[in-house]
């Protein structure tokens, strides 16, 4: 089998309101997209999310990766990551360049697993059949008060849901605490909140006295309190609070989660594989977590990660948005795209492949 076609191109996709968490406010959401193409008549996608740079990321896999990949078995996923990956290194080690390798290695387990004819939680592995999914949301928005982020949280419990997770940070630490004792009012005592601050607080005292100020609501993480890149900022804050760091979305490889965890910066990990190098790298970082009985808990991409969760003996939880809170919007260009059932599982495909299938009209239609 030969990749004949590598086919990359950048889609936006337009929110209904802006929407925004601690530091940052969406009017859009723009994504990535990766098609390889085999003489056997394999189609296999990849995508990431581009945070404003899906057309830099397409560029990248036109210009930097289909060239070295066409003519190539697009069954040997080890060997083409390492020819991607080193033949850039010098330009390509972390960010863009690593989320163009993922779209492309995504597609390339997509054909590797359809031309196995399993699905790809099986080919990888296969250890559950269903993952569990929480509810991911509180973000701010003009009208939304505190009625409202009771209502959104009332409603993921409504829809089966024991997890829900809520951002804090882009108000003062003691309005944010008030937030999150009315969300944990709102659930009671045996739902397992998660807090998200996305790297806002700026250094180990900002971010160490506003997490603790939420520490009698018993949050069971708080995801990304400082920048990823202060590591040992994250260890601090990780050592002096009494629920523990999550961080991970924004990582590059195996050797960045390492040092994570060597340096006590997180307790449970967060790869996504659409930033980390693909299906071959995630699977990398969850063995090596696994070897330390560290959880992972994927950032986002519920459509390919609850494949991915369910190849690993190590998965906690799946990351999902609810279409129409307006936060995540990729759904819009998913054939048949995945959502918990009443249990607040994500029930695997069946089908040979990953499963995520994309409306070829509707990225006609957000096609940039």
């Amino acid at each position: 089998m030969e990749i004949t076609e590598v086919e990359s191109f950048p889609i936006r996709i337009p929110l209904e309101t802006p929407v925004s968490f601690s530091n940052r406010t969406l009017t859009y959401r723009d994504h990535t997209i990766t098609y390889v193409r085999t003489d056997e008549g394999h189609e296999g996608v990849g995508y990431s999310l581009g945070y404003d740079g899906a057309g830099l990321i397409a560029d990248a896999v036109k210009d930097l990766l289909a060239p070295r990949l066409v003519g190539e078995d697009p069954r040997d996923t080890t060997r083409l990551w390492h020819e991607m990956y080193d033949s850039n290194v010098q330009i390509g080690r972390h960010g863009l360049f690593l989320r163009a390798i993922s779209t492309v290695d995504i597609a390339l387990w997509d054909v590797k697993s359809k031309a196995a004819g399993q699905p790809l939680y099986k080919l990888l592995g296969g250890n559950a059949d269903s993952v569990p999914a929480y509810a991911s949301g509180g973000y701010y928005r003009d009208e939304k008060g505190h009625e409202g982020l009771r209502t959104e949280m009332r409603r993921y419990l409504d829809e089966g849901h024991d997890v829900v997770k809520m951002k804090i940070g882009r108000k003062s630490a003691s309005e944010e605490e008030v937030r999150v004792a009315a969300v944990r009012d709102e659930i009671g005592d045996d739902v397992t909140l998660l807090l998200d601050g996305n790297g806002v607080y700026p250094n180990t005292t900002e971010a160490v006295r506003a997490c603790r100020r939420f520490e009698p609501y018993d949050p069971y993480f708080i995801e990304e309190p400082v920048m990823i890149d202060r590591v040992d900022t994250m260890a601090a804050v990780n050592d002096a609070l009494d629920y523990p760091v999550a961080t991970g979305e924004l990582e590059g490889t195996r050797h960045q989660f390492a040092n994570l965890v060597d340096s006590g910066a997180a307790t449970i990990l967060q790869p996504d594989v659409t930033v980390c190098g693909g299906v071959t790298e995630w699977m990398r970082i969850a063995n090596y977590a696994a070897a330390y009985d560290v959880p992972i808990a994927p950032h986002y991409n519920w459509n390919i990660h609850s494949s991915l969760l369910g190849a690993i003996e190590n998965g906690l939880w799946i990351e999902y948005f609810y279409r129409d809170m307006d936060v995540k919007v990729f759904d819009d260009v998913v054939e048949a795209p995945l959502a918990p059932d009443n249990n607040g599982k994500i029930p695997l495909p069946g089908q040979p492949g990953h499963g995520v299938s994309l409306d070829k009209d509707a990225l006609e239609e957000f096609r940039v």
